[in-house]
């Protein structure tokens, strides 16, 4: 069940509670658990490198830049260009995506250019092939040359002349040497590894030297789990022989790690001490296991390691390429994983500061992250993994001189949703305002969700800010505390299958959802009459279902799901999205039933589906979600600024500045953006959205204002960049919901569309549980220029300008086999305008089924009035298309008003 929404702190202040509905709390004896953070003892500035990822990118596009740049990541490892191991995360093809906002190192796995794990057979290859250096192509044929070292220098001569930032990439000649790959025996190790190691780095520098570029980035030894004999002896050869790489990588995967880490990065640095070395950068390449992935209250205790220490680390690549390793959800959507990260990138260009947690070096505790950013006069924790009831913040250092007397304070969850569960912008669940500060302490107690929550505090001087707990009601509840019949609830424990396992929120879910009586009735009190949002967070295991939704015993909704992932024993039921349905409720108590059945006789289409969590949310004014100043991403010279009576605690945005706001739609389609600000004179405003210009906007004369402008977004995570040349005082960004404006937008199903080539139109029966619009789709497009499917231009879309192309798609290809990585293929689209040529493209990820469609939106420019859109690819096969939607980027012109 939910925990009341309530905040306590030591000293007077204004209490405004968050609008979740407040349940009983548990008859066990409550329990606090005490996390510590002294802001007058800073611990060196924020790195932010535990936000890596291993083949966290697909291809170009997959994930979106949204997803990208919102995330923060700072490093990641893809394959190495001409790579077989894997079909897509060649690192020169999502290299340019990598860098455009925070990317700072590209990691390449140069083994990954074999297609098999462990590599080459598990065998270190010989002289049996000879490379064509141009393209990694071989003929069985020896050339007296090492094999792998013509890959290595292929695989760098590539990097060294195509990509546009050669200087930024770290060259990894080695990975889990001590693991299976080649050189796991002692003896090989010293006769074999050693002298191999130094010939790759030669010629890594070799290549390099050749094309002018200097010092090529080089890290090793790459081993699967710390090693400090074997170190010990590396590091002994690397330096008499002058083959030190800048970075030491290692991985950390296991439960213990979370108990080891400290001590293995203690022990390295020792030995670097020890032999006069220099401290090289480290980056753990691989951290955590599958219970770690998309889970806040487990992602922060590793983060927090990592930043403690200031080194770099990537989450393991589990399941498959172009998801964050489970950190993202479906094309374009953000996870509760997705937000943890985006709090930590957060931090950048802050401090960060002591932190105290119950207990140190102890896996699955509360452990946590704290940070100063003096000039925006911020202060933040991240946090979870506790157990308890209720965490106590202890918030000392808060300098009179930075903070002043009085201080606002907001908290923000993220609790679990699943590796593809879409998870919604984290809500305030209590805030203070104006809360005293006494000798530079403040006491601050938060209910805590469950261990697998994470959560944001931050803290301000006194601001003049909208009130962000005005936001729309919203509840939730375990599937197990509801009253079920004919299923079982299951226990998922964090440690069972040695961490293998994906996480259940609260530790339990329900299953065996198989038979017509099965179903799950939650009685619920809702405010108002309206319209509300109910979210089922499950496991579709392997292809789409349905389940029936009843409202007070009356047939109220059919709940659609897509498929989730169903390698193994180990994903299947377990690898959790989610599915959303619309429902009108009056005011007062329903009962909300979810059923197997819909007429209690014969089960829906794959409806055995396990069930963690159900959230109910009031839609019915759009979903008002507010952005403040305080939480807003702030590039360049912008800072929050305190001086403007009004204006307190607003972002100063100038010429030299930019605000970024990462915004949640639960549906594609239209939504009013208001952008609120204040300003000292005459001034400007323009908004960009996912890249382009969308809006732009002037304010005549000093005072306050607000902008709104109507625009399209995506399903998921929307970038929207906030910026102006006379400068502006951005209080914050609002989004809201206006369904009645998708009438905008124009609905294409594919088969009604011009099919030239082998393009043909499939049918799924409904049997299947297929969410495929009137059970038919397109397939065949691409595989070459002449299949396509054409789509004349009509009313909403016969003008020129910039507009969304929604595709409704689906792409389960594989290719190759891995003993547990799923090879997937990011299938591409290309779209057209007749007579003038391409005008977007995409790549479109893996939705595990055939049978189970997502979406993904491309952006265009039309260039006429009349030109057909033509879809399909030139090359490989694009995905199947069900249906598209076309919709203007925005409707109408912007609005502006002054407000005082």
């Amino acid at each position: 069940m939910r925990h009341p929404r309530w905040i306590a702190a030591s000293a007077a202040c204004a209490v405004l509670l968050g609008t979740f509905a407040a349940v009983a709390p548990p008859a066990t004896a409550a329990t606090t658990d005490t996390l510590s953070v002294d802001f007058a003892t800073t611990t060196g500035d924020f790195r932010g490198g535990a936000s890596g990822t291993l083949y966290g990118l697909g291809d170009a596009g997959a994930p979106t830049s949204a997803l990208i740049n919102g995330a923060h990541l700072t490093n990641t490892s893809q394959k190495a260009p001409f790579g077989t191991q894997h079909p897509s995360g060649d690192a020169l093809k999502v290299e340019n995506g990598f860098f455009a906002k925070n990317g700072t190192q590209l990691d390449i796995y140069v083994q990954d250019y074999y297609p098999d794990w462990p590599y080459n057979g598990g065998k270190r290859p010989g002289d049996d092939r000879t490379y064509n250096q141009a393209d990694g192509t071989y003929t069985n044929q020896s050339n007296g040359i090492w094999d792998y070292l013509e890959v290595v220098e292929f695989v760098t001569e590539a990097v060294a002349t195509k990509s546009a930032h050669p200087n930024d990439y770290v060259f990894i000649p080695f990975n889990e040497p001590d693991g299976g790959n080649w050189y796991a025996d002692n003896t090989v190790f010293t006769q074999q590894f050693l002298p191999d190691w130094k010939a790759a780095v030669e010629k890594i520098r070799a290549v390099y030297a050749r094309h002018g570029l200097g010092d090529p980035v080089i890290g090793g030894p790459g081993d699967a789990s710390w090693r400090a004999t074997r170190t010990a002896t590396w590091l002994d050869y690397a330096k008499q022989t002058n083959t030190l790489p800048q970075f030491m990588i290692w991985h950390e995967l296991g439960i213990d790690n979370l108990a080891t880490y400290r001590s293995h990065y203690a022990e390295y640095r020792k030995l670097e001490a020890d032999r006069g070395i220099s401290p090289r950068q480290i980056n753990i390449t691989e951290y955590g296991l599958l219970r770690d992935m998309g889970v806040p209250g487990q992602l922060i205790q590793w983060f927090s390691m990592f930043e403690d220490t200031k080194v770099d680390a990537q989450t393991a690549y589990w399941n498959y390429a172009g998801n964050f390793s489970d950190n993202s959800a479906r094309p374009n959507g953000a996870n509760a994983g997705w937000w943890m990260f985006k709090w930590y990138g957060d931090l950048a260009g802050s401090k960060t500061v002591k932190v105290t947690p119950p207990q140190l070096n102890v896996a699955d505790t509360l452990q946590g992250i704290g940070a100063i950013d003096a000039t925006d006069k911020k202060a933040t924790v991240l946090y979870g993994g506790s157990g308890a009831d209720t965490v106590s913040l202890a918030l000392n250092g808060l300098s009179s001189s930075v903070f002043g007397s009085r201080v606002d304070v907001e908290v923000r969850e993220a609790p679990l949703s699943g590796a593809e569960g879409l998870a919604a912008t984290p809500r305030v669940v209590a805030s203070l305002s104006g809360v005293t500060v006494t000798n530079g302490g403040l006491q601050v107690s938060v209910p805590n969700y469950d261990r697998y929550a994470g959560y944001q505090v931050v803290v301000t001087p006194q601001r003049d800010a909208v009130a962000t707990t005005v936001q729309p009601w919203s509840t939730s509840i375990e599937a197990e505390d509801t009253a079920i019949t004919g299923a079982t609830v299951y226990d998922q424990s964090p440690t069972g299958n040695g961490g293998w396992i994906f996480l259940a929120s609260h530790g339990r879910d329900v299953g065996s959802f198989n038979n017509a009586s099965a179903k799950a009735d939650w009685t619920v009190d809702v405010p108002r009459d309206g319209t509300y949002r109910f979210q089922v967070i499950g496991a579709t295991p392997g292809t789409p279902g349905r389940h029936a939704l009843f409202v007070d015993g009356a047939s109220a909704a059919t709940v659609q799901y897509t498929a989730d992932l169903a390698l193994n024993n180990t994903s299947k039921w377990k690898y959790r999205g989610s599915a959303e349905v619309t429902v009108a409720l009056k005011k007062g108590s329903h009962v909300l039933s979810l059923r197997a059945s819909a007429n209690g006789s014969a089960v829906l289409p794959n409806s055995d589906i396990t069930l963690d969590k159900f959230v109910l949310t009031d839609v019915t004014d759009g979903e008002r979600t507010v952005y403040p100043a305080s939480t807003i991403r702030l590039a360049g010279a912008a800072a929050l600024a305190y001086d403007v009576t009004g204006a307190r605690g607003s972002a100063r945005i100038g010429s030299d500045g930019r605000a970024d706001v990462y915004a949640t739609a639960f549906d594609s389609g239209y939504y009013d953006v208001r952008v609120d600000y204040r300003t000292t004179g005459a001034s400007d405003v323009a908004v960009d959205l996912n890249g382009r210009r969308v809006a732009t906007a002037s304010a005549s004369s000093a005072g306050t204002w607000s902008t709104t402008a109507r625009l399209h977004l995506a399903e998921g995570i929307n970038e929207i960049e906030v910026r102006s040349q006379s400068g502006i005082l951005l209080s914050s960004v609002t989004t809201t919901r206006v369904t009645s404006a998708d009438s905008a937008a124009i609905k294409v199903e594919a088969e009604s569309g011009t099919r030239v080539g082998a393009v043909a139109v499939g049918t799924i029966a409904d049997s299947t549980g297929t969410n495929a619009s009137g059970g038919k789709y397109v397939g065949y497009l691409g595989n070459g220029a002449g299949n396509t499917l054409t789509i004349p231009r009509a009313s909403g879309f016969n003008t020129a300008g910039d507009y969304d192309v929604v595709v409704k798609y689906t792409n389960a290809e594989v290719s190759g086999r891995h003993d547990y990585n799923p090879q997937v293929v990011d299938r591409r689209l290309q779209v057209s305008e007749s007579g003038k040529g391409l005008v977007g493209e995409g790549y479109f990820r893996y939705t595990y089924s055939w049978n189970s469609f997502w979406e993904k939106t491309i952006p265009v420019t039309l260039t006429t009035s009349g030109g057909a859109l033509v879809l399909g690819n030139d090359g490989p096969y694009a995905p199947d298309v069900d249906y598209v939607v076309i919709a203007p980027v925005r409707v109408g012109q912007p609005s502006t008003v002054k407000l005082g």
